[in-house]
Parts: C-alpha cells; sequence; structure tokens
C-alpha cells in the first residue's frame, strides 16, 4: 500500500530531541470545517501513538519496545498511570525500579517519541480495582471516583506527589509529554457532575499546561465530556455512527481516537480473544486519509506479573489472566506480528523519512525441566509471616489492620477457628475458599455458592477457610463493592462463630526470603493441600527469554526468584507464563510454586507462548 507524494507527511522536524525553541504545544484550531487536525509549533501534526504500560514491561525491556515502536512508525507513546502500584500503602509511594514512571518517560523523548500521559485516579486497564488503592474500600462511607471528601483528599495526596514529577517533563518545558488525559471513561460511571471538573482543576493548579483530553467510548462521550478539555473516543473499527455523540459536544476539533483496540484480553475459563490483522490495518488506513489521530490499544500489552490482573463480572466473576498480550501489535515478550508489519508497511508509506532499522528480535531459549525437590505445606510457613491478626469476628482483606493501617491488598488470607461439631457452615466470600478441618481439604465456596457441610466428629478441631482474591474487578459500579475475604460472619448451623486467627498471605518477596529459613521436606509422590514447591531452574551463563508449562498441575502462582511471575490455572486459556531473562541468574535460579491444591510432577520451559 503506498499513497502518492503529495500525501506523505515529514515530521522529521517535529521531535523531541529537534525541537529546542519551543512556543506553541499540541493544539486543536486548525485544519477548518472538513479535516481538523492537530499542529505541533504551527504545523500539522497527526498522532500516531501506541500504547505501552510501563509497569507491564521490565524495566530492561522498555528500551527494546519503545525502538521497536519508533521503528514501526509511530511518533507518540501512551500509558496510564496505576495509582495503585505507585501508593501501595496509605502515604507510601514507589515510583523505583518498574514503577519509574520519570525515567520511562526520559527514554521516550530518547528514541523520539512524544508521550500521552493517563494519570487516572482510576485508568481501567484491566488492573486490579481499576489502578484504585485497594485502601480506599476500608470506609464503607466512601464513594469511589466522585467528590466525596474521603476520595478526593486521597486524590489530592496521590496528585501532590505524581503530578510534580510530570511538570518538568512537559512539552513547553523541554519534554516530551504533549498532553494528559483528565481519569478515564467517566461517561460510562457518571454519579456525581463535579467529579471531572474537579480533576481538571487539580492537574491544571499543580502546573499541568500541555493539553487535557477526556476518553470515552463512542456512545457514552455526552456524559464523560468536559468543557475545556478535547473529547477522544475509543473503538475498535470505524462505522457510520462512530462519532454521532463526539460531534454532538464539539466541533471543528481534531478527532482522536484515544483506544483503537487491535485486540482484546483474556479472562481465566474463556477463549483466547484474537483479532483480524488486515482488519486492523484497513481500519488504520481510514483513520490517515481522514486527517484522524489514533493511539493502538494495545501496541505492547505485556504482562499482569504478581496480583495485579483485575476481573470481570458480568454473568460471574472472572479474573483476568497472567498475559496481558491482548493480541497487540506487538506480542506479550516483544516480538513482531503481521500486524506490526502491516502497520509498519502503511506508516511507512505515508512518512516521508525512511523508517529506522528494525530492533533484533529478543532471543528465547529452552532449559531443562525442573522437578521440585522439597516441599512446604501451608500450615508450615505460617510461623514465618510477619503479622497475625486475633479477632472475634472475620475481617476482610482490606480492614485488617496490618500494614500501618492499609490492610491487604492482595493475595490468600487464611481464618481459623475451633469448632467441636459439624453441620451446615454458611459463609460469604470474595472470591475463592477452600474449607478443612486441620489439614484435610472438605469443600470449596465460590461467589453464589455460600454453604457447605461439614461432616460429624469427634472432639473439637480446627476450621480454617483459605480465602483468595482472584482479582477485584476494574470496570462498572462494581469497583465499589470489591472487599475481599469472608465478608460477614461465619455460621455453623446458624450458630455465629467467635474467635478467629487470621493470616494475611500476600506473599511478598521478603516472606519468600524467610523462608530460606524453614525446614523444607523431601516431595511426597502426592499432596493434597496448599503447598510451596522449591525447585532450581538452570539457565546457563546467558540468561534468554523463556515461558513456563506447568502440565498436571491444578492452580497456583510461580515465583522466580523471588519475583511473582504470576497465576496459572488448568482451565486456561492461557497455558504459558513468560518470564523475562533479565530476571534470572546466570547458571541457577531459584522457582517457587505455590500450589493450593494437588502437585505436578515437572515444570517445563518453551520457546514459545500457548495463550
Amino acid at each position: 500500500m503506498s499513497s502518492p507524494p503529495w500525501l506523505r507527511f515529514d515530521w522529521s522536524h517535529l521531535t523531541p530531541s529537534t525541537l529546542k525553541n519551543r512556543h506553541l504545544g499540541l493544539e486543536t484550531e486548525s485544519g477548518g470545517k472538513d479535516h481538523p487536525h492537530f499542529t505541533l509549533e504551527g504545523d500539522k501534526f497527526l498522532i500516531f501513538g501506541g500504547s505501552i504500560h510501563y509497569f507491564r514491561v521490565p524495566w530492561e525491556y522498555w528500551l527494546d519496545r519503545l525502538l521497536k515502536l519508533k521503528a514501526g512508525g509511530f511518533n507518540t507513546v501512551t500509558s496510564y498511570v496505576p495509582w495503585n502500584l505507585h501508593e501501595p500503602g496509605r502515604g507510601k509511594f514507589d515510583f523505583s525500579g518498574n514503577l519509574d514512571l520519570e525515567a520511562f518517560i526520559q527514554l521516550a523523548a530518547k528514541v523520539g517519541l512524544w508521550v500521552i500521559l493517563r494519570p487516572g485516579p482510576y485508568i481501567c486497564g484491566e488492573i486490579d480495582l481499576g489502578g484504585l488503592p485497594s485502601w480506599l474500600l476500608q470506609d464503607p462511607k466512601l464513594k469511589l471516583r466522585t467528590t466525596h471528601k474521603g476520595f478526593v483528599e486521597a486524590v489530592d495526596n496521590y496528585f501532590d506527589h505524581l503530578i510534580p514529577r510530570l511538570v518538568p517533563l512537559q512539552y513547553l518545558q523541554g519534554g516530551p509529554i504533549i498532553a494528559v488525559q483528565v481519569e478515564n471513561e467517566y461517561g460510562s460511571y457518571t454519579i456525581d457532575e463535579e467529579y471531572m471538573p474537579y480533576l481538571q482543576e487539580a492537574l491544571l493548579k499543580r502546573g499541568i499546561r500541555e493539553l487535557l483530553l477526556t476518553s470515552d467510548n463512542e456512545d457514552s462521550v455526552l456524559k464523560g465530556y468536559i468543557n475545556g478539555a478535547l473529547a477522544t473516543v475509543n473503538m475498535n473499527k470505524l462505522h457510520d455512527s462512530a462519532f454521532v455523540q463526539l460531534n454532538k459536544v464539539q466541533r471543528n476539533k481534531p478527532i482522536m481516537v484515544m483506544e483503537f483496540w487491535v485486540g482484546w484480553f483474556d479472562t481465566w475459563g474463556n477463549k483466547h480473544m484474537t483479532t483480524n490483522a488486515e482488519e486492523v490495518e484497513e481500519t488504520v488506513s481510514e483513520f490517515i486519509k481522514a486527517d484522524i489521530s489514533f493511539n493502538t490499544y494495545m501496541f505492547h500489552g505485556g504482562t499482569n506479573f504478581g496480583f495485579m490482573n483485575g476481573a470481570t463480572h458480568f454473568e460471574k466473576h472472572r479474573g483476568v489472566v497472567t498475559s496481558y498480550d491482548y493480541d497487540a501489535v506487538l506480542t506479550e515478550a516483544g516480538d513482531y506480528t503481521e500486524k506490526y508489519f502491516k502497520l509498519r508497511k502503511l506508516l511507512g508509506s505515508v512518512l516521508a523519512p525512511p523508517l529506522p532499522h528494525l530492533p533484533h528480535t529478543v532471543l528465547k531459549a529452552v532449559y531443562p525441566s525442573v522437578t521440585p525437590s522439597l516441599y512446604l505445606p501451608l500450615w508450615d510457613v505460617l510461623q514465618y509471616l510477619n503479622e497475625t491478626v486475633e479477632s472475634h469476628v472475620p475481617i476482610n482483606m482490606e480492614n485488617l489492620p496490618i500494614n500501618q493501617g492499609s490492610g491487604q491488598s492482595y493475595g490468600f488470607i487464611l481464618y481459623e477457628t475451633s469448632i467441636c461439631s459439624g453441620g451446615l457452615l454458611h459463609a460469604r466470600v470474595h472470591d475463592t475458599a477452600q474449607i478443612f478441618l486441620n489439614e484435610t481439604i472438605i469443600g470449596v465456596l465460590k461467589d453464589g455458592n455460600r454453604m457447605l457441610s461439614i461432616p460429624d466428629f469427634r472432639g473439637c478441631q480446627l476450621l480454617r477457610i483459605l480465602v483468595e482474591n482472584q482479582g477485584r474487578v476494574n470496570f462498572s459500579w462494581k469497583i465499589q463493592e470489591q472487599k475481599k475475604g469472608i465478608i460477614g460472619s461465619v455460621q455453623i448451623n446458624d450458630v455465629t462463630l467467635k474467635g478467629f486467627t487470621i493470616y494475611p498471605l500476600e506473599l511478598k518477596m521478603d516472606f519468600l526470603e524467610r523462608l530460606h529459613s524453614a525446614t523444607w521436606r523431601p516431595v511426597p509422590e502426592s499432596h493434597l493441600g496448599p503447598a510451596f514447591y522449591l525447585g532450581t531452574l538452570r539457565a546457563g551463563p546467558s540468561p534468554k527469554d523463556t515461558f513456563l508449562r506447568l502440565p498436571n498441575w491444578n492452580y497456583g502462582v510461580v515465583f522466580i526468584n523471588g519475583r511473582n511471575l504470576g497465576r496459572y490455572w488448568y482451565i486456561g486459556p492461557q497455558e504459558t507464563l513468560y518470564l523475562p531473562g533479565v530476571w534470572l541468574n546466570p547458571e541457577d535460579n531459584e522457582i517457587i510454586v505455590f500450589e493450593i491444591m494437588m502437585n505436578g510432577l515437572v515444570i517445563e520451559t518453551t520457546d514459545k507462548p500457548k495463550l
């Protein structure tokens, strides 16, 4: 596909490195009624954008992914900013390592890319609670995404730490940030008409001077736009009514598709989602012909490492899988796809300067299989927890009096109490609970299944309820109802149980380090129940990327050298876990698998993912 010379764009003078004297940032007042378009320093400019979430990609690979974006013909990178990762505990901020947002922005500038930031506070992004910190759920009266006093006070404190980091990186101060989004898709949530203007003012008074945007699905623009910000839309393809609502709220303005969905995310137990590369190419071609700016969502999806995945709750609760491959333009591991080559050819045909050479593909490897030799039943590791809670009644994760008042955000939580008779157990749990008498499993409770029959027994025994947070809903009004663990009381035959010992099992790196001092046992032929399994991955002198397979394992989490790679689950669709080579040490690497049901025999590696 080629374009005549007069349709070629030459933006070689409109890059972060070439624009030294800056006066006019990204503006919207040009192009006339037929084809309004953006300008940068007064010159016509279309945004060819791609989303890369820095927090879903090992920082060592940021440069590789950004160079591939640039080589594909794109001029802008966009990213959400996840509040819950940057402020994991109330008043405790983290902008280091994989969360070094400033370093990511500065790297984008060096590569020659402009930046559009989407700082929330709510971002959706298929991340736990849509990027809102779980400690916000401690106050039952607090209303998320409103001007409720408790919520905006928390937002203001977060913005007081975040926005000063962004201000010097704005376009007019010599940085690459050309636009900032006000919240995200509020038109799909709207319950407080003062909320969006409040956030807009919060950005302005802290020094944001570049173009402000809103972003909504095409059918909710009317509810989500605000005066003083350019409304943008999200869609998967062009059609006749795509911009009907947009045209009602603004005219003679550039059209920007903030999220052009080139793929979709996966949830556990559903099929793997894919899209057609030719249709993606055709839609982008239509965008360019109509002077429509666009941002591919996702250009590179990356991975929901650890417990960052969100969830959906339509017919029932379903966690988002560990991979955020998204059938994107680059794969989860940063490899080229058919979509990449089609878009590179298309964008190269409309850009006057030749595109940069393609960066090399990151090498993959297959390593010897790992057979775990040692294990620790869950009951043996409880002594290595930093904090436990004694309580008259069960307490949900978020309200546990731990982590200096911030509660527990992710992972598992174990409740123990003594019972002296069987009967009908009644408990409301979020999301899934295994029920044990001492160390023997007797059943499972899930959303919608709140009762379980406990068989008769002699004497008194320990009732144990192990509950997992499988991801908080990331979209819709249901975010308000995402407390995890046991919600309410626990009863047997309508008698309320009292006196609980509660063990928060967030499975952080420091906890895994403490397990080094535990007395591990040889792995038995079979074990029914939650346990940690220890093995060694031998990567040789020059570690490379690989993918883990856990055939015959049931459900759990994998840790490599203390890092949480994420969940695996036999129900699929995802069958492999991405393991970045930069997280491997030369030669020996510690693998710990936390399996909640029964142990498999072997951990395999492959050089190709199966999603």
